[in-house]
Order: structure tokens, then C-alpha cells, then sequence
């Protein structure tokens, strides 16, 4: 795991108001915890507001050693803002990508990520791996063209096809990565291999 991940959804259902302290305090929380990247969101589209956090938030990153990048809606609404926060060198994440010309529009803003939120493409009907494979095609033709990270994983099948597309992170919360980290497969493999090691035992003695 590189880092950790939030909205202002998620800060609310944490029981946390979504203020400036707040994300000042999730930079801490995510250095004492030895991880090194933390994403997140504004809560506005105010290019004044953006660069007001912004003023806080990259000093703050940088004193801790945690790598920041700033989560924005991909709409239309917010492109001020993303300006704004460009215009700043800092690192973006347009989130909530939903079709290729939102894909080409944030290429052409010159964002780092674009996070398409794969389990709500699917449960609306969307051809979701053509739309992936779109985003990794633009990510390969460039090192300067945003990268695909994939959020709304509901399935551990689901992660190993943005896998194998070539998906360049992905969110997952953390009972997803505990709940996956075993599997029933193994689990009765290695109960076999236990079984046998004492059958093999007793055979010798």
C-alpha cells in the first residue's frame, strides 16, 4: 500500500468535518503512519478557496515527506479550479471520469490521474473495459498523460482485470485489502499440505 485516499464523502462518514484542519491533520496522520502519498479533495470549486488550501496543504506535505495530489470533480463547473490548482505545479486527480470525452478533456488539462469509478460504470450499464482500456491507451502514449487509477472495485476478479489491462493504481478500502489477502483456495491448500506433512510423519515413524 503507497498511500491513502478520501472525498468529502468519506471525511463526513469518518464523523469529520471537511475542513482545512481536517485535511492538515490526515497529512500528519498519513506520515506517522509511514505511508508516503495522500489524495484529496476540495471541497469547492473556488480557485480563490483552492489556492487558500493550497497555501496550507503543500507546506505541510512537504515538511512531512508525503506526496499530495488534489482530487477535482471531472466537470465542466470545476475547470477554474483545476486551473488553479495547475497553475500551483501541484499534482491532480480528476475524479469520477465516466466516458472518453471527459478522458481526452483531462489529457488535454494536463491533469497526473483520472479515476473512473469502475463499480458504478457497471452497475449503470457502461461498456466499463473499453473505457479502460481507452485510459490506459492514453496513458502509454506519453509520460506526461494521465495515469488510470481505478476506484469502485467490488470484486477481487475486477482487480485483476484492471490488472491485466495495465491500470496504474487502484483504491481499495481496507476491508476489501484484509478480506482479500486470504482466500479459500489457498486456505484448503494449506490445510492439505499440513495433512499430508503428518500423514508422511506417521508413515516414517
Amino acid at each position: 500500500m503507497q498511500g491513502v485516499t478520501t472525498n468529502p464523502t468519506l471525511v463526513h462518514q469518518a464523523g469529520l468535518p471537511v475542513s482545512l484542519n481536517t485535511y492538515l491533520g490526515l497529512i500528519a496522520a498519513v506520515a506517522d503512519h509511514g505511508l508516503r502519498e495522500l489524495m484529496v479533495q476540495l471541497p469547492d470549486n473556488s480557485p480563490s478557496q483552492a489556492r487558500e488550501w493550497l497555501r496550507a496543504l503543500q507546506p505541510a506535505a512537504a515538511t512531512r515527506g508525503v506526496v499530495l495530489t488534489i482530487k477535482l470533480p471531472c466537470a465542466p463547473e470545476w475547470e477554474a479550479c483545476i486551473d488553479a490548482v495547475r497553475a500551483e505545479q501541484q499534482a491532480i486527480l480528476l475524479t469520477g471520469l465516466s466516458n472518453a470525452v471527459q478522458l481526452l478533456w483531462a489529457r488535454h488539462k494536463g491533469v497526473q490521474y483520472v479515476a473512473p469509478y469502475v463499480g458504478r460504470l457497471a452497475n449503470d450499464g457502461r461498456n466499463v473495459w473499453a473505457l479502460m482500456e481507452a485510459c490506459v491507451a492514453v496513458q502509454s502514449a506519453s509520460p506526461q498523460a494521465p495515469r488510470l487509477l481505478a476506484a469502485s472495485i467490488k470484486t477481487p476478479e475486477v482487480l485483476a482485470q484492471l490488472l491485466a489491462v495495465g491500470a496504474a493504481a487502484v483504491t481499495l478500502p481496507p476491508a476489501s485489502l484484509a478480506a482479500w489477502c486470504t482466500d479459500p483456495l489457498t486456505e484448503a491448500a494449506v490445510q492439505q499440505f499440513a495433512r499430508d506433512t503428518q500423514a508422511s510423519l506417521a508413515a516414517a515413524g
